[in-house]
């Protein structure tokens, strides 16, 4: 294993920059999502659906604007591209914290089709900032810091919405939140490396089947990744242990986390469809617990294939697109993620509900098997593209 790799990469001033502000930027962005969940069940006084309406509306709007979002970030550069969002939200989170469910659910939309494009801008910085081969271990380091925010931000969230009326906290989450995005238009981080600029007429990004391929195992992934997370909670109710939600979830991020570290010092890494495969099968192998033990063994065992096949599908995105549509290819990307929760949700839950957490399991690890196979047929050819980087390609 290399594991040298990660001090050379964070060596590089912009790698260290923007990893810092993608911490600034996404824990209150998860904390935002839990103080919006306690502000609409208690202060006003609605109920869970209504929470999660109020999730799926601003989720639908972020699906729908992330490639076009990508596509001007390709057009424009950081600092023009995100402007306007920064106004827009600025006025949105201004007045949604203290209006009723109605006005609330249409302003979360409103924010949802004007949200700056953070996880986009991060992953492309990182992506032109480095070389190839230390690709995998910078994004690798950024799926370690996400599995950090992800643990934290629900939990300041939290803290936030019941010690304080949860207006002001949903405030404070957003406007810390939008401070990050200005933080990110002021150090204006370059989205290409050095000798390229954005270009006012790109082509639009042609989506090839490899490309697609990359989109259906990440939707895969997400589904897998739902599965996961709702049968801790199905099981350990099960189990009469639903104290112990928190730490097992926590065990299983850990796992994640230490796999995403392995996989980055790697010299030879499996593929992204090799790791969904992984992923896959070893989700499926929980059912096979008949303790709480050994279902956490093998659940924490699964999570160590998590950041890594996260890790490889952003890696091999970035391989099969231009770097003239990386920003377009990471919307996509990211609404593909967002297709994988809205669809992984319902199609989950039926089966905890027909069949207890083993059929959630199942499921999901049935559903990653069969389309990491496909992915391992559509991207066995794939070809880096014609206008991607020289220095890249010969890297």
């Amino acid at each position: 294993m290399g594991f040298a790799t990660y001090a050379d990469v964070l060596r590089i001033p912009i790698v260290r920059r923007i990893l810092i502000l993608g911490l600034v930027v996404r824990v209150p962005l998860w904390a935002s999502e839990m103080a919006i969940t306690l502000h609409v069940v208690t202060h006003l006084h609605g109920s869970y659906a209504d929470a999660g309406l109020v999730a799926a509306v601003g989720g639908l709007a972020l699906g729908i604007s992330g490639p076009w979002r990508g596509r001007r970030l390709d057009q424009l550069g950081v600092r023009r591209a995100i402007a306007p969002s920064i106004i827009v939200l600025a006025a949105t989170w201004s007045i949604a914290p203290w209006v009723g469910y109605w006005p609330l659910l249409v302003l979360n939309g409103l924010a949802g089709l004007f949200t700056v494009p953070a996880f986009s801008i991060i992953r492309t910085v990182l992506i032109s900032a480095v070389r190839e081969d230390q690709r995998a271990t910078t994004l690798s380091i950024d799926s370690i810091a996400t599995e950090i925010t992800f643990m934290v931000g629900p939990v300041l969230g939290v803290l936030a919405a019941t010690t304080l009326p949860t207006p002001l906290a949903l405030f404070i989450c957003a406007m810390t939140q939008l401070t990050g995005s200005m933080l990110i238009w002021w150090v204006n981080p370059p989205l290409r490396s050095e000798g390229s600029a954005p270009a006012e007429r790109t082509n639009r990004l042609r989506l090839t089947w490899p490309i697609l391929a990359v989109f259906a195992m990440s939707i895969a992934a997400i589904i897998i990744l739902t599965g996961e997370d709702m049968s801790v909670v199905a099981a350990m109710r099960g189990w009469g242990r639903p104290e112990a939600i928190g730490w097992v979830l926590g065990l299983w991020g850990a796992g994640s986390a230490v796999g995403g570290l392995v996989y980055g010092g790697l010299r030879r890494r499996p593929s992204a469809a090799t790791l969904l495969l992984l992923l896959g099968l070893s989700t499926a192998l929980i059912a096979v617990a008949d303790q709480q033990w050994s279902y956490i063994v093998l659940l924490t065992v699964s999570g160590a294939f998590c950041a890594p096949a996260m890790t490889a599908m952003t890696h091999a995105l970035s391989q099969l697109v231009p770097s003239a549509n990386r920003g377009e290819a990471m919307g996509w990307h990211g609404s593909a993620m967002m297709l994988g929760s809205a669809v992984g949700s319902p199609l989950i839950g039926v089966a905890l509900d027909r069949g207890g957490w083993t059929a959630g399991v199942l499921l999901a690890g049935g559903v990653g098997t069969v389309i990491a196979v496909v992915g391992v047929i559509a991207t066995a050819r794939a070809a880096v593209p014609e206008d991607a980087e020289p220095e890249l390609v010969s890297a």
